[in-house]
């Protein structure tokens, strides 16, 4: 039997990212226009300690996102969900959050998910709170399985990771661990 995407019809679409909250931030789903408040806190060679590479430049953040913003990768075979997160209090740009959902072999649907704080915020538990809700949200929209890939250094990754309910897989890439989920859910002991 074809898939029925085989046959040409088009795939179903990815859910698309909405606002989000919690008690101190607000997750505002991410448009091209956001590039160029977000190069100030992303243009920061600290934030590239763990995971390699150079911070883009501002026609590089704006080219991406622009790509980010259309909500899944050209030949429609993942969905792509990022926020921006902001603190409630005064709006301030804390950092980012994303997921890129794919469709699993056996069914059901799989997230990698990463986060990034800028370095001024660091510490604050912000990155946890970001990632919970989206991670919650996900969950709600029916994502079967989380993952992400952390370098095996990166302590406070590895501590939001928990917080989500991943636990670290055998499986390295590019030197970065993949964790996950397994279709478990966090418990109060890793909240």
């Amino acid at each position: 039997m074809t898939p029925p995407a085989a046959e040409g019809r088009r795939p179903a679409p990815w859910p698309a990212a909405l606002p989000l909250t919690t008690p101190r931030l607000h997750l505002e789903p991410l448009r091209a226009e956001h590039a160029r408040e977000a190069f100030g806190f992303l243009d920061d060679v600290r934030l590239h300690v763990w995971t390699g590479g150079v911070p883009d430049t501002l026609p590089e953040l704006e080219a991406r996102y622009a790509r980010q913003a259309k909500g899944q990768s050209p030949d429609g075979t993942q969905g792509w969900l990022n926020w921006l997160v902001r603190r409630r209090t005064d709006g301030r740009l804390v950092g980012t959050v994303q997921a890129t959902v794919s469709h699993v072999p056996g069914g059901g649907t799989e997230a990698a998910v990463a986060w990034v704080t800028g370095v001024a915020y660091q510490g604050e538990g912000y990155a946890r709170e970001g990632a919970r809700a989206m991670a919650e949200w996900l969950r709600a929209s029916g994502v079967s399985a989380l993952s992400a890939y952390i370098h095996p250094g990166h302590a406070a990754s590895m501590a939001v990771a928990r917080a989500l309910g991943l636990a670290p897989s055998a499986t390295v890439v590019d030197g970065e661990a993949r964790w996950t989920d397994h279709g478990c859910r966090p418990t109060e002991s890793n909240a």
